[in-house]
């Protein structure tokens, strides 16, 4: 694997004749690596008889654990009960039971860790804080996109916390490291149960029965309860989901995901493979002005950047838009995205030019601290210039769910960009790994817990009320979690922008109570008090009355 470095292994002999002439080197009468005898070319390098053949994932083999504890009885029962838990609540969608679910995937995480002798540190408190938060989106938000994001980002952090990492291969390598770890989970719960004595068998099957036992008494006397009281048979019937055959695949394929997940959690704690072991080498230092000429022209770039844009704020961005003709939106527009652009491509520079930089001497490190340094104070101007741009945008068009995301975005990376420029003042950078991935999750945790659909509907009605102008097309896609701030809109802008909205609310119909947001229960109580038209053309016609074009290309 490139870019790795691998220790030996123990026995292997050099290779014979390298770099000099003789039976195995590359002088005259030799042969070169990978030569076959007589000279004809060989398949692959040389290698010595008896030798072993590189193994595939060699360059793992420095993170391996040290030890692996077995799973113990409550590690599985944790797991079982996981996959129970995710067949059962699953099925109708996200809310809190993805926080119920995760709950018990802890207690089987812990077990394990526990019975591996370890403990947690301040770091894998806090990843675990940041996570339960980002679970707690689903149970606020219905808004797709941020659900998704808070999701996957949870179970990175998970990962994280139990694997633990401070360089940048242990940080960035143990975030997807839950992913390795389903498959070999699985077995490992099923080979460790299969070694287990008799006796300590005998202890989780009486814990089995007992739950069988428990699971008939309540089905028949629900049963029974439901039959003698209404209220009681609503409870129940809020508590236990309908069982339809036709779900019986999804559901048994939710059980597996959320047993090997438990048990990939579980196999972590037990003993997490250690990433920071993995050795990445550096690039080969380049000279001076091979290094420098690249970078300070491109610090000069950025410089005549940064003085046109003073010019253009002494000037007036009135004056601007008078030379170049174009109106406030569609300059706004243009700059931003080019200038998010050279935010990430900069930061790709900033990344390479610090593999290579050259590091010989301290004149040399200080000539790399100086060129990137000012490439990253020049890139905050650019981050700045970007933002500015996007609230004009916004301010002549409207707020939307994709220009909130990108703002979010372009708003991290000048954090990073502020993260790179103090850990090259300070004498050491070690704790810029963790603190870059901190970032990135406090955004992320910050998009999802704002409810930015619901964001975008409040600016957008709050300029309506300003100015009594609203581009609907901004606001009719949007979740139910915009329906509290569109439900101030009067009249036939209010039926164009909900109609879609309640017309999908009762079309998948109330969903139990796990499964149920508070939005979007917040959104049924609004359209239970004022109902919007029971059909889409009524909200089609609305849109046509306020002068909606029914042509709703997406437009950023």
């Amino acid at each position: 694997m490139s870019g790795f470095s691998v220790p030996a292994a123990d026995g292997v002999p050099p290779r014979p004749g390298a770099g000099g002439a003789g039976a195995g080197g590359n002088g005259p009468g030799g042969h070169g690596p990978g030569a076959a005898p007589g000279g004809a070319p060989g398949p692959g390098p040389y290698r010595a008889p008896g030798t072993p053949a590189p193994q595939p994932f060699q360059w793992l083999r420095p993170s391996d654990p040290e030890r692996k504890a077995p799973a113990t009885g409550r590690t599985v029962l944790a797991a079982v009960l996981a996959g129970l838990l995710s067949s059962w609540l699953l099925i109708d969608g996200l809310g809190v039971n993805l926080l119920l679910c995760a709950a018990v995937v802890t207690v089987g995480a812990g077990a394990a860790a526990r019975a591996a002798g370890r403990r947690p540190r301040a770091w894998t408190v806090l990843w675990s804080a940041l996570a339960l938060a980002l679970l707690a989106v689903p149970a606020l938000y219905e808004a797709g996109w941020p659900v998704l994001l808070s999701t996957v980002s949870a179970l990175g952090l998970a990962s994280l916390a139990l694997h633990g990492g401070r360089r940048w291969s242990g940080v960035l390598l143990a975030l997807p490291g839950l992913l390795w770890q389903l498959v070999p989970g699985l077995v490992w719960g099923a080979r460790t149960l299969r070694g287990r004595r008799a006796g300590n068998r005998g202890q989780v099957v009486p814990v089995l029965k007992g739950v069988l036992v428990a699971a008939v008494l309540l089905t028949v006397f629900g049963a029974l309860f439901a039959g003698a009281d209404a209220a009681m048979a609503n409870v129940l019937e809020s508590l236990v989901p309908s069982v339809d055959l036709g779900e019986l695949p999804a559901r048994a394929a939710l059980f597996v995901l959320g047993l090997a997940t438990a048990l990939g959690f579980a196999r972590v704690a037990a003993g997490p493979r250690r990433w920071d072991r993995t050795v990445v080498r550096p690039g080969r230092a380049r000279g001076r002005l091979e290094w420098a000429l690249p970078l300070a022209a491109l610090n000069l770039m950025f410089g005549a950047f940064v003085v046109l844009q003073a010019v253009v704020v002494l000037g007036g961005a009135e004056a601007v838009l008078e030379r170049t003709g174009m109106s406030r939106s569609e300059y706004a527009r243009q700059g931003f995205w080019q200038l998010l652009v050279v935010t990430v491509l900069t930061l790709v520079v900033v990344a390479l030019a610090k593999r290579w930089a050259p590091r010989g001497t301290e004149a040399d490190r200080r000539m790399v601290r100086l060129l990137l340094g000012a490439l990253c104070l020049l890139t905050l101007v650019v981050v700045a210039a970007a933002l500015g741009r996007m609230w004009f945008y916004v301010d002549a068009s409207g707020l939307t769910s994709l220009r909130l995301w990108v703002l979010v975005v372009e708003i991290w990376l000048g954090v990073v960009f502020v993260l790179l420029i103090v850990a090259g003042l300070t004498p050491s950078a070690g704790w810029l790994p963790r603190v870059a991935v901190l970032s990135a999750v406090a955004a992320a945790a910050v998009y999802g817990l704002m409810g930015p659909d619901a964001m975008v509907a409040e600016q957008n009605a709050a300029r309506y009320e300003r100015t009594g102008q609203i581009d609907l097309r901004n606001v009719r896609y949007l979740s139910v979690d915009a329906v509290p701030a569109l439900d101030r809109l009067p009249g036939d802008y209010r039926t164009c922008a909900l109609n879609l909205v309640a017309f999908n609310l009762r079309e998948d119909g109330p969903a139990p109570w796990y499964a149920t947001s508070l939005a979007e229960s917040r959104a049924r109580e609004i359209l239970a008090e004022r109902p919007s038209p029971d059909h889409l053309t009524d909200g089609e016609n609305a849109c046509d009355r306020v002068g909606m074009s029914r042509d709703y290309a997406f437009e950023g």
